[in-house]
């Protein structure tokens, strides 16, 4: 493991926690949910219950789960209820973990780069137009 200072290490952990609301499930590879945490409710996950199939309570998950041996990150998923998250899927010997983050900040800030890519793109073609005429 690198070797950082604590105090860096708690920053982290707690923007992690506060900022991009971490919640997590552990699914058995049985598909049925055995722990979760954190702040499932921002990410229109509730009513969960241990021993539950995870495509009912999560539906976003179909066909993720189980996993193979690798892990797969999928960035600014929206979820059922509208909600961006970066999804995060590992294994491990509990069963499958699923780590959800708000991506909402991260969405926005494409959408506005994007929005001015095009809008640059519209004043350059306008501009090339009135050059030629």
């Amino acid at each position: 493991m690198l070797n950082f200072p604590t105090p860096v290490i708690a920053y982290l952990l707690n923007f992690i926690l506060e900022e991009r609301s971490l919640a997590y499930l552990l699914v058995n590879k049985d598909g049925c949910l055995s722990a979760w945490g954190g702040k499932l409710a921002a990410y229109g996950v509730t009513n969960v219950k241990e021993g539950g199939n995870i495509k009912e309570q999560a539906f976003f998950l179909e066909g993720l789960l189980p996993l193979d041996d690798f892990p797969i990150f999928l960035p600014r998923i929206k979820t059922e209820y509208g909600i961006c998250a970066d999804v995060h899927l590992f294994p491990s010997e509990e069963g499958d973990w699923v780590l959800l983050l708000d991506a909402t900040w991260d969405e926005k800030h494409c959408a506005f780069i994007q929005q001015q890519v095009n809008e640059f793109g519209l004043l350059q073609e306008k501009l090339t137009k009135i050059l030629k005429q």
